[in-house]
């Protein structure tokens, strides 16, 4: 009769489209007026991202250019952890780390969701950082998405092997 539907439930970080709003904030921040003269920039720093200025107000400035690039480029900025700025020598740093994969306590809150709002036919499962939702239905599928949509959670989530 009819098969499972299922799709699975992720939080990935595109990271070329990262780097190009990356790139995009740091060139803004090198041609800006106002950052000129104050050490300010933005670069990668490992797998974390590095802001510094002469001032805790000009770091603040640029992690604010970066958030925009950002949602310009259609990225979530619940993939972003930063820190407050800090003084390192003359300089203010910001150390940004990208947060990728559903931590397990979040991936059971999501679950409890579908479980509790979500259409009765629904089943979720954990596997490792992502989840599976699967129903007979793909209505209930569906309904399952914009459900999640429509929370506030702390993860950027994508809906992916939609079959």
């Amino acid at each position: 009769m009819a098969s499972e539907s299922s799709f699975d439930i992720v939080s990935k970080l595109d990271r070329q489209e990262t780097d190009n709003a990356l790139n995009q904030a740091a060139k803004e921040v090198g041609n800006r007026f106002d950052f000129r003269n104050v050490d300010a920039g933005i670069r990668w720093s490992g797998e974390a991202i590095e802001i510094q200025a002469n001032s805790e107000e000009r770091a603040l400035a640029v992690l604010d250019v970066f958030k925009e690039k950002l949602i310009k480029r259609g990225l979530s900025l619940k993939i972003l952890d930063s820190g407050d700025p800090k003084a390192s020598g003359r300089l203010y740093k910001i150390q940004i780390a990208l947060k990728e994969g559903i931590s397990q306590e979040d991936a059971k809150k999501i679950s409890k969701i579908i479980r509790e709002e979500g259409p009765k036919g629904v089943k979720a499962q954990i596997q490792g950082d992502e989840l599976r939702v699967s129903s007979k239905k793909k209505d209930e599928l569906q309904d399952v998405m914009t459900l999640l949509k429509g929370k506030d959670l702390d993860v950027a989530l994508q809906f992916t092997n939609y079959r």
